[in-house]
């Protein structure tokens, strides 16, 4: 009998942050995470409006940039964070596992995007021990947090994200 190819657990944990990432309803990144312990996702969260908020997509106008042209100025990703009302992928997850009462420390955290500085506080601050993202970010001072902090990270390949399946 023929063995059936498997994804490797950093493809298939990363494939599916790209899956909870279709969720997000922000006008310009979709973003996605999923927390990892002993192999067995336990929390999730995309990048969104808090609970009872109304959606970007709903509100047909993103708000940073709203405010931004409001000053006569341009949003541009990484400023102006406190303009936007959506809160980010990873924070989403850490809440998520609050909600839960699941402890995150030793886990690891599978990002499509590489975290914000805010986002690596948090990350920081539960005690996730490595950070696996796909697209790099403009800013590194998320990444030097981690380095201070002796968190693991690294970026992989983003994954072919076909799904296959044996009919």
């Amino acid at each position: 009998m023929e063995k059936i190819p498997r994804l490797p657990w950093d493809e298939y944990f990363m494939k599916s942050a790209f899956l909870v990432a279709e969720r997000s309803t922000c006008l310009h990144h979709h973003v996605g995470a999923v927390v990892v312990k002993n192999k067995r996702q336990i929390c999730t969260g995309y990048n969104g409006p808090t609970s009872g908020e109304e959606h970007c997509d709903d509100r047909g106008e993103c708000e940073k940039e709203r405010l931004a042209k409001l000053r006569g100025d341009k949003a541009i990703s990484g400023r102006g964070v406190d303009d936007c009302p959506v809160i980010h992928a990873e924070s989403n997850a850490i809440y998520q596992a609050a909600l839960m009462g699941t402890p995150l420390n030793g886990a690891k955290m599978y990002l499509t995007h590489q975290p914000c500085v805010h986002c690596a506080k948090a990350i920081n601050q539960v005690g996730i021990t490595e950070v696996i993202f796909a697209i790099p970010y403009a800013d590194k001072r998320g990444l030097e947090l981690f380095d201070r902090r002796g968190i693991k990270y690294r970026q992989i390949p983003k994954p072919n994200l076909e799904i296959t399946v044996l009919e």
